[in-house]
This record gives C-alpha cells, structure tokens and sequence, in this order.
C-alpha cells in the first residue's frame, strides 16, 4: 500500500542542500546569461538607455537582415510541416514496411548540424559539383550555384527542420486513443476520411505548435545562412551579428546584444505559444490503448514506401553522397571515376593538418566532457524537481529550458558579456579559454539531458524512499542505493544526446573560439570559406560518422528508456497487421486492440 508524504520529511534529512544547488544551477546557467544579456542591450552604459538598442534595431542592415530571417524562416516552415506532417502520418498510420528504420534516418538528418547539410547541398549543385560531373549533368562552367542565396537557404532549411515537426506530429499521433479509429469504423468510415475527420482536427494544436518550432528553428539558424547566404551577401540576423562581432570586436557589443535581444524574444514567445497550443491539444489516453498503425496500404503500399524512401534520399542519402564525392576527389569540381578517386583528402585533415587534428580533440573534449557533466547533474536535478521542488518545479523547469530555446548565436554573445572581465572574488576571466565554450555547452544542452532523465524519475515509486526512510536511511544512501540505478541509463541517454548536438555544433562556438581552441565546427566552416571543399568535405563525412555512431548508441540504450525518450521511436512493424485483418475491438476488454496484434513496442 502506497503512503502519502510531503516534501517535509524529505527536506529534514537533507533534502534543502539540494534544492539549494539546483536553485543555483538555474541561476548560472539561465537568469545570469539572460540578466547579462537585457542590460548591455538596454543598459549599454551602465545606465539605461532603450534609444541606443532601438536606433541598433532600425540601421538599414539591421532591418533587411529580419525581413530576411523572418521570410526564410516563415518560408521554410511552409515547406517543412507539409513534408514533417506526411512522413508522421506515413509511418505513424499505415502498415509500410521498414518504419523503424525510416524513423531512424529521417531523425538523423536533423541531428547532422547544419552547415554540414548546407556543405553537401552546396556542392550537389552547380557547374563544380563532383557529383553532376560525374554523372554529366553539371550546369555550364560559370553558372551560379542555385542554392545560393534566398531560394536555396529556404528549401534547405526546409528539409532540414522537416523531422522536427516528425517528431512532434508523431508525439501528437501517440495521443490519440485507439478507441477514436474503433468509433469511426463502427461508423463505416474508411481510412482516408478518418485522417481527415478525425485525426488531423485532433493534431490541429500539434501541428500549429510544429510550424512555431519549425520557425524558431530557422530564426535561429547560423550555419546554413552562413554558407548558403554570406558568400551572396545575403545576410540573416545570427550571421549579421557574427559579421559584426568579427569584423569590429567587442566594441560592438551593445549592439549586437540589442539583435540577440530581439532573435530571443521572437524564439521564446514562439517556442511559449507552442507549447500552450500543444499542451491544450493533448487527449487522455484510455489505458493501454494508444493509436495503432490502422491503415491497410494494400496495393498502394509500394507507392507510400517510394515517397518515404525519395524524401529521405533529399534529406539525407543524396546530401551524403554529394560530401562523399567532394571528399574523395583530390580537387572540386572534378568528376569522381577510378582515375581522380582518392582517400588524401581524408589523410590531410586527419593525419596533416595540426588544426583540424586540434579542432577533433577539441570537439571531443569539449562535446565529451560537457556530456559527461551534464550526465553526472541530471540525476540529483531530477530526484529535486520531482521531489523537492514542490509548486516551484514548473517555473524552474522552464527556466532550465530557456538557454536551449535561445538561438545559440544569443547564448554565445551572452556568455561573451558575462565572462568578458574577470570574475569577482575569484580575478580570472574565462573569455578565449576552453572554459567559455564548455560553459555554454552545459548551459545550453542541460535541458535536452534533463528530458529522459525526469522521465524516468517519474516512474521511481516514492514508497520505495519512504520504506528506506523508515529504515534510517539519509537522503545521500536514497540517492546511490535507489535513485542511480534507475536513471543510470536515462541520464547515460541524456548525455549522448548532448553530445551528438555539441560535437560539431557552430552556433555557439563560431563567437566563442580563440587561437588553440577551435571546434571542429569552427574548422569546418573556415576550409570552406578558404576554398578547400574537399577538405571540407572530407571533415563534414567524418562528423556524419561520429553523429551517426552515437546514435546508434543511443538507440541501443532505447529498450532501457522510458517511452517517447528518443525522437526516432515508432511503433514496430506489423504490429497492427500481424494477424493480416484489420483493427476492431474485442468485446470481452476494456479496450479496443487489433485482433492478433502483439503490444506495441518502442525500436
């Protein structure tokens, strides 16, 4: 029998002490960085001055720089829920074969960072291309390379962000009770009107709440307007703000704090109208009877499984093939046979280059011990909002998710301000040390290792600590005899996601590097912007390795995690259609299931 408690026998025996660190994490890692950030934009002087931001916000080049964020990443979006939502629906509803693994790679391509998905449709078009030299199809010598410039940042920011509004609309689809299909096949309805009458009015708030994702996402963006729209001088906000801070150094810091400002209020109020739409969509799931794959393809399912397959050929196998093929020439523009073939370019930035060894390290290090703390973090953070925070777990979960909302171009510039001058009491400065980027890591990827691990802390059952408890032991015995083993593998999850996103991540690090401290990410855009682009290539082929490595990694810890911790989960196939007859409910239960179907499981 499970006892009530309160927080109160648990903060007599030590429970305060955390609560008092978690109060300080929050404080460091999310109000310093934004408190910091407000008053240089509003305060340049020390005293407060709004006219100094707004006459920043209304420079002719600040002004075209957001029509130009605001109409790629309105346009984009336009692209991405359409294709996001299809894709959701393809493998969410339908009897398509390989599922699981078209989830897979579909969410793979938006783990990839951006400017090496902008580095491959670079070179997959254009008169230089390897790829259409090969295959003959180059445009004429000379031509201009049509993914520079609008057109090009729009449609590959669209298929970029596509798998993020996947992954919502395939959340939204797992809220939706079977029960709902049932009633409307009672009713005689086919599959196509049950999508349309019943489903899609139910995914309305999900899908309104992707399409605000979708645009933070291209509000954002740093790496595929960098390469895409700098070389055309087609500038966003985030590469406007990084031109400036380079060409002129921290003499511009209050302007460009006045732009970050403005990039973080579009993206926090976007990202707070999302989730009050998707939170008010949410439907109450009968137990144990989620919304099963319905849909009988029949005839039509090579059709479905040639559009799954084309999209990701677009968005992932045809981009990896064009930074292949630009690898393994021994110059652009070359087209790639049994003659020009060659595995130099690989030799030169992995074995030759002292830089782009350096950067590896540096990625690895920095990526690799950010993870790794915010790892060891995750775990007491969770037992203390799930446990001790009381009413005060809401605001200081959101809080926690500010840094990961912000664009990372505004986190960057933030954490220049703060670690600008020497700290107080302690007189050292953190500005061009390798200390500045780990910090930015852990304040920016600690929300997206929290997420599995509070999940998980969900489902520890508290009289487990209160029979501890009784039994004498202290908060510290709870922790390592009940709390770790449980959350051992959330948080092991938690910090391989942070570090897929960190290793070659560009957002932060473009403004936050030094001689000797350069990322991977850094590099990479740098060969590019020398005009190396095999080499370029090369480096882009071997971050895919690495990202693809560790999420498979993450997958094979996927049978340990709570459900819905990975963003690439779908239901196994066969799992509505194992029996060959379709979906109806069984009198004798009290839920509807598929007539033979095994339960659905995770990948």
């Amino acid at each position: 029998m499970r006892h009530r408690t309160t927080n109160t026998p648990f903060l007599e025996r030590g429970g305060f002490g955390l609560l008092a660190f978690v109060a300080l994490v929050v404080f460091a890692f999310e109000i310093m960085p934004a408190l910091r950030l407000l008053l240089t934009a509003l305060a340049p002087g020390g005293s407060l001055d709004p006219g100094k931001a707004l006459a920043a916000l209304s420079g002719r080049s600040a002004l075209k720089a957001a029509q130009a964020t605001l109409e790629t990443a309105f346009f984009s979006t336009l692209l991405a829920v359409p294709l996001g939502t299809a894709m959701a629906l393809a493998l969410g509803i339908t009897d398509m074969r390989g599922r699981r693994l078209a989830s897979f790679l579909f969410v793979l391509s938006v783990m990839i960072s951006p400017q090496v998905i902008a580095l491959a449709f670079l070179h997959l078009a254009g008169p230089a291309s390897p790829i259409l030299n090969t295959l003959g199809l180059a445009p004429e010598a000379g031509s201009a390379n049509p993914m520079l410039g609008r057109g090009g940042i729009i449609l590959v920011l669209g298929l970029h962000h596509a798998p993020l509004v996947y992954v919502v609309m395939s959340a939204g689809l797992k809220r939706i009770p079977l029960a709902v299909v049932e009633a409307a096949r009672v009713d005689g309805a086919r599959p196509l009107s049950i999508v349309i009458d019943h489903a899609l009015p139910l995914l309305r708030p999900h899908l309104l709440g992707a399409g605000l994702l979708a645009f933070v996402a291209g509000i954002g963006n740093f790496g595929i307007p960098a390469l895409l729209g700098a070389p055309v001088n087609y500038l966003t906000l985030p590469v406007l703000i990084y031109r400036r801070l380079s060409s002129f150094g921290t003499g511009m810091l209050g302007d460009v704090a006045a732009l970050g400002l403005l990039v973080a209020v579009i993206a926090i109020l976007c990202v707070a109208v999302s989730q009050i739409l998707t939170r008010r969509g949410e439907v109450l799931l009968e137990e144990d009877a989620p919304l099963q794959p319905f849909w009988h393809l029949g005839r039509a399912r090579a059709a479905g499984e040639v559009f799954v397959a084309s999209v990701i050929a677009l968005v992932l196998i045809l981009p990896m093939l064009s930074l292949l093929t630009a690898a393994l020439v021994p110059s652009y523009g070359m087209p790639l046979n049994l003659g020009t073939i060659t595995l130099d370019n690989f030799a030169e930035v992995l074995t030759r280059q002292d830089a782009t060894m350096r950067a590896f390290a540096n990625s690895l290090a920095y990526a690799g011990g950010a993870a790794g703390l915010l790892a060891v973090l995750g775990i007491p953070m969770a037992y203390t909002l799930v446990r001790l925070a009381g009413p005060a777990r809401i605001p200081m979960t959101a809080l926690l998710e500010t840094s990961y909302v912000l664009p990372g171009i505004v986190l960057a510039i933030a954490c220049i301000l703060l670690f600008l001058k020497p700290l107080p009491l302690i007189g050292l400065s953190l500005y061009a040390t390798p200390s500045i980027i780990v910090f930015a890591y852990l304040a920016r990827f600690l929300a997206v290792v929290l997420k599995p691990v509070l999940a998980g802390m969900a489902q520890i059952d508290v009289a487990q600590e209160e029979a501890a408890t009784l039994d004498g032991a202290g908060l510290t015995r709870r922790l390592i005899d009940i709390v770790l083993p449980s959350l051992l593998p959330a948080a092991v999850a938690g910090g391989l996601m942070a570090f897929l996103l960190a290793f070659s991540e560009l957002t932060v690090s473009a403004l936050l590097w030094s001689a000797g401290t350069e990322t991977i990410g850094v590099v990479l855009y740098s060969l590019e912007e020398a005009g190396l682009a095999s080499q370029a290539s090369a480096v882009a082929v071997v971050i895919v390795a690495v990202v693809t490595l560790a999420m498979l990694a993450l997958h094979a810890l996927g049978r340990y995690l709570p459900a819905g911790t990975l963003p690439w989960h779908c239901p196994t196939e066969g799992t509505a259609f194992s029996s060959g007859e379709p979906v109806r409910a069984d009198p004798h239960a009290g839920a509807p299931r598929p007539a033979g179907a095994r339960p659905v499981l995770s990948v």
